[in-house]
C-alpha cells in the first residue's frame, strides 16, 4: 500500500524594514539558510538607503513590498499577516530586521506550535547581537540568564516575550487578528499579547533555539522613557482584559501623578507632556472603548481594510 506523503506546515517569514541595510545580509541568509524552509516577505517602510535596490538585485527570491510610507511597526507586519492568512499559510514568523536565527530556529517552532495548540506565541532565546549574552529587554521579561538555562522544558510560559522573534500560528490570527493601528511605534506588542491572554492562548520560548537582536543597549533618555510611559498608559486603556476602573484610573488619569511631581519640581514641560497624554486618552477613551468591544468578536481585526481608517494615538 503506498503511503499518503502529509504535507509540511507552511511557514511565512515578515520582516518590516526601514534603512535595513547594515543587517541585511546577515537576517536574510540566516532565512534562507533554515534547516526548515519558509517564505519571506519583506515590507519596507520607505527605507531613505539602499535597502530596496540591494533586495532587488541581490534577493530575488524574497517578495518585496514596498509602502510610500512609513506605516509604523505594526501596521507594516499586518501586510504580511493578511498575507499569511489569504495564502492559507500555518504559521507566520515575524523577525526584526536588526536580528537573526540560527539553521533550527524555524524547524524548533515548528515542532513546538503543533506539539502545543495552546499557545499563541512561540519565542526562541533572544541573545545579544555578539550572541554572548541574553538580550537586556528579554532578560527582563523572563528572569535573567539563570533563570533561562535552569529550565529543563522544551517550552516555557512567560508574561511577555517582545516582538523581535514572534512565531503565531494562523489558526490564533484568525481569532487576535493583527497589530491595533492605535499604536505607531512600541507598545503594539504588549497590546497584542493581551488580547492573545483574552482569548486564552499562552505565550513563550524554547531554550532548543536562539536569535541574535542585534539593538544598541544605550541608555534611556528622559524624553524617550516619557514617551515609553505614554505608549504603557495607552497598553493599559486598550487591554481587553480589564475593567473600565482600571483603564480609567491606570492608564487616563494615572499620567497625572507624574505630571504634578513634574510640576512640583518645577518641570514645566515634562508638566505638560504627562497632563497633555491623560486629556489625549480621556478624549479618545470612547474610540479606544468601541474598538476594543470588536476586539472580542473573534475574528481577524486589523486584518481588513474596515480598520484603515483607525488612526494611532500618537505618531
Amino acid at each position: 500500500m503506498n503511503e499518503v506523503a502529509v504535507a509540511r506546515p507552511r511557514v511565512l517569514t515578515v520582516i518590516v524594514s526601514y534603512n535595513f541595510e547594515p543587517w541585511i545580509e546577515r537576517c536574510l541568509s540566516s532565512i534562507r539558510d533554515s534547516d526548515y524552509p519558509s517564505d519571506l516577505v519583506v515590507i519596507d517602510n520607505a527605507s531613505t538607503d539602499r535597502t530596496v535596490s540591494i533586495i532587488a538585485e541581490r534577493y530575488r527570491w524574497i517578495r518585496l513590498v514596498r509602502s510610500r510610507k512609513n506605516l509604523g511597526f505594526g501596521q507594516a507586519n499586518n501586510i504580511g499577516m493578511r498575507m499569511a492568512l489569504e495564502e492559507d499559510y500555518d504559521y507566520v514568523f515575524l523577525v526584526n530586521q536588526d536580528a537573526w536565527i540560527e539553521a533550527n530556529t524555524v524547524g524548533t517552532l515548528v515542532g513546538l506550535a503543533e506539539k502545543y495548540p495552546d499557545y499563541g506565541v512561540f519565542s526562541p532565546v533572544h541573545l545579544d547581537g555578539k550572541g554572548e549574552h541574553l538580550d537586556g529587554s528579554f532578560a527582563k521579561y523572563v528572569g535573567g540568564a539563570s533563570a533561562v538555562s535552569s529550565k529543563k522544558s522544551d517550552i516555557v510560559e512567560a508574561a511577555f516575550v517582545n516582538a523581535a522573534f514572534w512565531f503565531i500560528p494562523v489558526s490564533a490570527l484568525k481569532k487576535v487578528g493583527g497589530f491595533s493601528p492605535l499604536f505607531f511605534h512600541y507598545g503594539e506588542d504588549v497590546d497584542y499579547i493581551h488580547r492573545m491572554r483574552f482569548y486564552g492562548y499562552r505565550v513563550g520560548y524554547t531554550p532548543l533555539t536562539s536569535g541574535c537582536h542585534d539593538r544598541q543597549n544605550r541608555p534611556i533618555t528622559r524624553q524617550t522613557q516619557m514617551k515609553l510611559d505614554r505608549v504603557y498608559y495607552l497598553s493599559v486603556v486598550s487591554d481587553l482584559n480589564s475593567g473600565m476602573a482600571k483603564c480609567l484610573w491606570g492608564g487616563v488619569l494615572a499620567p497625572l501623578k507624574p505630571g504634578v511631581l513634574a510640576l512640583l519640581r518645577g518641570r514645566f514641560k515634562e508638566f505638560c507632556f504627562y497632563t497633555g497624554t491623560s486629556v489625549r486618552l480621556l478624549c479618545r477613551y470612547p474610540s479606544i472603548a468601541e474598538i476594543k468591544r470588536f476586539c472580542k468578536h473573534g475574528r481577524p481585526v486589523f486584518l481588513e481594510n474596515v480598520h484603515s481608517k483607525i488612526k494611532p494615538i500618537w505618531s
